[in-house]
C-alpha cells in the first residue's frame, strides 16, 4: 500500500481534490472559530441583506443575511460541518456493512453468495433516494437518523462492486499458497484479500461521501433531514426559494457549497482510481 499511496501523493488530480476538501473539512471542525457569527441568531434590522460585492452591503455580514437576519457566511461554515458528519459517519457505516458481505460472499461463494446476491438486488430494486426518504419517514428527523438511513441504502454500492473484485483476488495463487501454509478461512481474508482489495475500498469510501453529502442536502431541503436546530446547506436552500428574486445569492450560495464539495470527493475518488489501480497507472492513464 505504501507504494501506491505514494504515488497518489504525486497526482495534482489528488492534491488539488486533497486541498478542496481540507478547506471544507477545516471549516467544519473549527466552525465555532471561523464562523463571525452564531448561525442562528437573528438580526431582524438586517433583513436580506446583499453580500458585500453588492450595493447596499454591509461589512458586518460579509455574504449577507436571510430573511431572518442571519449570517449566511456563519450557517455556509455550520452547514459544512453537518455535511463532513453526516458524509464521514455514513459512509464508514456504509463500507463496514458492505465491504464484510462482499468479502464473505466472494470469498465463500456457494450459498452466502446467493443469499447476499439476492439481497442485494432487491435493495437495490428501489430508488435509493425514494428508500431514504421512505426511511426518514418512519425514523423521524435528526442528524443521526439521516445518517443510519443513508447507511441502510448505500451499503448495497460497496457490497456489489467489492464483491466482484474479491471474486477475482481469491483466484490468485498467493491466496490458494496461504490456504496450505494453514491460514483460516478469516486470516486468508484479512491478511491475503483485504490488502488487495483495500485501493478499491478508499476509492469507493471517498465517492460515497459525495453521494452522502447530496442525499443529505435533499433530506434536508424537504425537512426530512436535520432537526431545526442545526443548519444545512439543503435547509439553507428551501429557506431562500421564498425570496429568490429579492436576494438570489442566499439560494445560490448553499447550492456552490454543495457543488463545490460534492466536486472534490468527486475528483478525489477519481484520482485515487488513477493513482492506486495497477492498471490504470502503467498505462499512463
Amino acid at each position: 500500500m505504501a507504494g501506491p499511496l505514494t504515488r497518489s501523493l504525486h497526482s495534482p488530480r489528488v492534491l488539488v481534490a486533497l486541498g478542496m476538501v481540507l478547506c471544507v473539512a477545516f471549516c467544519a471542525a473549527f466552525a465555532g472559530l471561523v464562523a463571525p457569527h452564531d448561525p442562528s441568531e437573528q438580526n431582524l434590522l438586517s433583513i436580506l441583506t446583499p453580500p458585500l460585492w453588492d450595493a447596499g452591503a454591509d461589512p458586518h455580514f460579509l455574504l449577507g443575511t436571510d430573511s431572518l437576519g442571519r449570517d449566511v457566511l456563519s450557517r455556509l461554515i455550520f452547514g459544512a460541518r453537518t455535511a463532513m458528519i453526516v458524509a464521514f459517519a455514513a459512509s464508514t457505516g456504509a463500507m463496514v456493512i458492505g465491504s464484510i458481505l462482499a468479502h464473505v460472499s466472494g470469498y465463500f461463494g456457494g450459498v452466502a453468495d446467493w443469499i447476499i446476491g439476492r439481497l442485494v438486488d432487491i435493495w437495490m430494486s428501489f430508488p435509493p433516494v425514494i428508500l431514504s426518504l421512505i426511511l426518514m419517514v418512519g425514523l423521524g428527523v435528526g442528524l443521526d437518523r439521516v445518517i443510519l438511513a443513508i447507511v441502510l441504502v448505500d451499503w448495497t454500492r460497496f457490497c456489489r462492486v467489492l464483491r466482484s473484485e474479491v471474486m477475482v483476488v481469491t483466484r490468485h495463487d498467493y491466496v490458494a499458497a496461504a490456504r496450505l501454509l494453514g491460514f483460516t478461512h478469516w486470516q486468508t481474508i484479512l491478511r491475503e484479500i483485504v490488502p488487495a482489495t483495500a485501493p478499491l475500498l478508499i476509492t469507493l469510501f471517498s465517492l460515497e461521501m459525495a453521494i452522502a453529502i447530496v442525499v443529505e442536502a435533499i433530506l434536508s431541503f424537504v425537512g426530512l433531514g436535520v432537526g431545526p436546530d442545526q443548519v444545512a446547506w439543503g435547509q439553507m436552500i428551501a429557506d431562500a426559494r421564498q425570496n429568490v428574486y429579492q436576494s438570489p445569492w442566499d439560494l445560490l450560495l448553499p447550492i456552490l457549497a454543495i457543488v463545490f464539495t460534492v466536486a472534490a470527493f468527486n475528483l478525489l475518488g477519481d484520482g485515487l482510481r488513477r493513482a492506486l489501480d495497477v492498471r490504470l497507472a502503467e498505462a499512463g492513464h
